[in-house]
């Protein structure tokens, strides 16, 4: 039997479905499984045990043009796939499917294409807006959060579509290839003092409005140091000024911060950064990609979510401190704050003190170590404050 899953996604949502793999690879005992993605993406699942072979699609690149993307598909097409699982509603993670020329094509899919499925099922982690609008029919605009977990509804797909009886019991999973884990290894040894802990931060989000203040990151980090931890920045390319900006704001002098910060910013890849988590005390995080990536390397985590549903996709481990926001706007889901004279009131009304808090009750009850020394989750819920 051959088996295709589709997820191209952003960089959380693969992460929240490697939890369904092992479920996949014990109902289906001997089966050849493929899974495609983004091609940027494929470092979070390149060594992953649960698939036999790993196809990209280059969703920005090569492949986003029409006449390259219909050849694409014919080349699934020519792998003779007897199983779809499509874990992305879009156009074209459900055209994929639909013509993928296999004998059963399940999962989520966009209305047109599911005509092609044997089985569709809806994301029920996904939120929307309700009300207003031609396509809302009107009414005062709400915003609804999803009810499940988006792990559970990628389980559903399982359960739902293919009757599959399982229960995950597995939470994320990362492993770094060997060359990753090696320039990290050699980073440590170059940058940071052996003999103090680190905590890693990341400031950045797709969302503005998921983006905590970057001074209270600032204050957080100041703090830190004066404790005597290293501070790490992390991030890509596009965080590099939401960084600079962040470092702008520390009260901690130049030669200090020289010895005690790190800023690694746009330096490593998905795979490195997984590495690199492995081996630091601590996570201070927005709700982002990175985020998800902290989970699976088993790091302890303090988590603020402003415009975020908070059920969909929380982190999931029981190694997370997740801080919500306490305005009656949360979570609205926009990517921009509509209001204008309570802007931001969300984020700002987490205070650092309460960050700081959420750190230190992790660093004690861990004991600081780094997450490869610490034993894996017991369970997938964080502690809401």
């Amino acid at each position: 039997m051959k088996i295709l899953i589709i997820n191209l996604m952003h960089l959380g949502d693969l992460m929240l479905m490697t939890p369904i793999l092992p479920l996949i690879r014990k109902e289906y005992e001997g089966a050849e499984i493929d899974l495609l993605v983004d091609r940027k993406l494929k470092d979070l699942v390149s060594e992953n045990p649960n698939i036999d072979r790993l196809l990209t699609l280059d969703k920005k690149g090569v492949d986003n043009k029409p006449l390259n993307f219909l050849r694409f598909i014919e080349q699934i097409r020519k792998m003779k796939f007897d199983l779809v699982i499509n874990c992305h509603r879009n156009e074209r993670a459900s055209s994929i499917a639909a013509f993928s020329g296999a004998k059963h094509i399940v999962g989520y899919s966009k209305p047109f294409f599911s005509l092609f499925f044997e089985s569709v099922i809806n994301n029920e982690a996904v939120a929307h807006h309700i009300g207003s609008g031609p396509f809302g029919l009107f009414g005062e605009k709400k915003y609804k959060p999803g009810w499940v977990h988006q792990v559970a509804s990628y389980t559903d797909i399982l359960t739902k579509c293919l009757k599959v009886k399982a229960e995950t019991s597995e939470g994320l999973f990362m492993k770094p290839h060997k060359k990753a884990i090696e320039n990290i290894e050699k980073l440590y040894k170059e940058k940071f003092d052996p003999n103090k802990k680190t905590v890693a931060l990341n400031v950045g989000a797709s969302w503005e409005t998921k983006r905590w203040i970057f001074s209270y990151f600032a204050e957080v980090a100041d703090a830190l140091i004066a404790e005597g931890f290293t501070i790490a920045f992390l991030g890509s390319d596009m965080d590099r000024g939401f960084v600079r900006e962040t470092v702008n704001c520390m009260k901690t002098d130049k030669a200090t911060q020289e010895k005690s910060v790190v800023t690694l910013t746009g330096k490593l890849t998905l795979a490195e950064v997984a590495a690199f988590l492995a081996k630091t005390s601590l996570f201070i995080t927005t709700d982002s990609g990175p985020m998800h990536i902290g989970v699976a390397a088993n790091v302890p985590i303090v988590t603020m979510f402003g415009a975020s549903p908070v059920p969909g996709f929380y982190p999931y481990t029981d190694k997370a401190v997740l801080i919500a926001a306490k305005t009656p706007c949360h979570p609205c889901g926009e990517h921009t704050c509509p209001k204008q004279e309570e802007n931001f009131a969300c984020m700002k009304n987490i205070t650092a003190a309460e960050v700081l808090d959420a750190a230190h009750y992790l660093l004690e009850k861990y004991e600081g170590k780094p997450a490869e020394a610490l034993p894996p989750p017991k369970s997938f819920t964080p502690e809401f404050r």
